[in-house]
């Protein structure tokens, strides 16, 4: 008999969850935050990269900025665009300084199926920059993994910070990568 019992007890929970549906259940949020940049661990999910892998005199930093009022700190990447290239090296790249920073690979994937843009919240320079996603190629050669790079241009006006909203319709498959800017 309490195997009845707690069919019928399943059976009238399930219908008061049935009953007390609600649509919203099912939309996905408005919006989710993907970074943050307010903590250590969250710039430990970054890499810096700049052209000095190449020979080049650039170099980049993430930090956190102390904001003095009590509030989380601020993740600030910065860079040093150098258009020289170090004495010696063995790369031919005149004017090409470059620094940018780009998310470690993790496991798994940030599903953004339920989204149409990508909003970034920045303070910046008055310069142009790129932002990628990087998303699975499914057409891959055999034994090779690579990934396809969409990109769209960001425009950050100096000073104020502004939310760069870039629509996924707006992002082109390119061979550039990451968040860098364009002088």
């Amino acid at each position: 008999m309490s195997r009845f019992r707690a069919m019928w007890q399943a059976s009238l929970n399930a219908t008061k969850k049935a009953l007390a549906w609600n649509a919203e259940d099912l939309m996905p949020p408005t919006e989710t935050h993907i970074f943050n940049f307010n903590s250590m661990e969250e710039l430990k999910k970054w890499h810096l990269y700049s052209d000095s892998e190449y020979g080049g005199l650039s170099s980049a930093s993430l930090e956190i900025a102390d904001t003095g009022n009590g509030l989380k700190g601020t993740g600030v990447f910065s860079g040093k665009l150098s258009l020289d290239v170090s004495e010696g090296s063995k790369w031919n790249i005149s004017r090409g300084g470059f620094c940018g920073m780009r998310s470690k690979k993790f496991d798994g994937f940030i599903d953004l199926d339920a989204y149409d843009t990508i909003a970034l919240k920045l303070k910046g320079d008055g310069r142009s920059y790129i932002s990628t996603i990087y998303t699975e190629n499914w057409v891959n050669s055999p034994g090779q993994q690579e990934d396809n790079s969409w990109q769209s241009f960001v425009f950050v006006p100096k000073d104020n910070w502004y939310i760069a909203k870039a629509s996924f319709f707006f992002f082109k498959l390119g061979v550039l990568r990451d968040l860098i800017p364009l002088t």
